[in-house]
């Protein structure tokens, strides 16, 4: 069964995007370093294996899921010696039976949720297949970024911030057409279904702070990143940037 991202060249998404890559990296080392071991990890929506390198020297065994075959056609050629990854195609909300139940320490969902119909579906799937105590890293593309909000706030809208409820990201046209979802989300309607489908969130980072074309045209890439870095958990706390990386754990460990 053909994927969306089977007939969009993906990886050509990233050129030019050198920042953003890098910052994903940062936050994804960094949240990493607050669990002790890992056996499995199981990364739904690894595309071409962009982040596999990140944390692929941490774990025992390796799976990379994604629905596109010719994605994982391309992660397989990059990655082709490494006997620990195993590649399944599949999409998040029919992974059950093709994971054994509690086998997975660590599961990676990274620019897959604003894609989800049902994300609650998804978690609930998630949850199964984590091992008690075990850990969730999910990227979500933040609805109320600090740019949102100083536009919301420009325009007299006061209540932006209480609105909860995803911003659909589809133009009118990809909406008639009925194209792959595009949602944008509310950083505390993720922590309710987080919480509401068996985990806690233990730590956060705020990513992309500075994504602006303008600034990333005028200050050296490795300065920038050098910042981002320093500023990613400070304005977690805020949750300023376009994208919020979560680490979330299993509850009843």
């Amino acid at each position: 069964m053909s994927a969306y991202y089977d007939t969009y060249n993906y990886p050509s998404y990233w050129d030019k995007r050198e920042y953003e890559h890098e910052s994903e990296i940062i936050a994804l080392k960094s949240l990493l370093l607050n669990i002790k071991k890992i056996d499995s990890i199981l990364d739904i929506g690894a595309g071409y294996g962009r982040l596999t390198q990140t944390y692929l020297y941490r774990g025992k065994k390796v799976i990379l899921i994604d629905p596109s075959l010719k994605l994982l056609s391309i992660a397989k050629n990059t990655f082709k010696d490494n006997k620990k990854i195993k590649y399944i195609q599949s999409q998040a909300e029919t992974l059950k039976g093709k994971i054994r139940p509690k086998s997975v320490d660590l599961a990676i969902m990274i620019r897959v949720i604003h894609h989800l119909a049902n994300p609650e579906k998804v978690f609930k799937i998630v949850n199964k297949l984590i091992k008690p105590g075990g850990y969730l890293i999910l990227e979500f593309a933040n609805k109320s970024h600090g740019k949102a909000v100083f536009k919301e706030m420009c325009k007299g809208n006061l209540t932006f911030l209480l609105d909860i409820f995803p911003k659909d990201m589809r133009s009118s046209k990809s909406k008639r057409k009925k194209t792959i979802p595009f949602k944008n989300y509310h950083p505390d309607s993720i922590t309710k279904m987080l919480t509401d489908n068996g985990f806690k969130i233990i730590d956060k980072r705020s990513v992309s702070n500075i994504r602006s074309t303008k600034i990333k045209n005028s200050i050296a890439l490795r300065n920038l990143l050098k910042i981002e870095q320093l500023l990613q958990k400070p304005l977690s706390y805020l949750n300023f940037g376009p994208s919020i990386f979560i680490l979330a754990r299993k509850k009843g460990n």
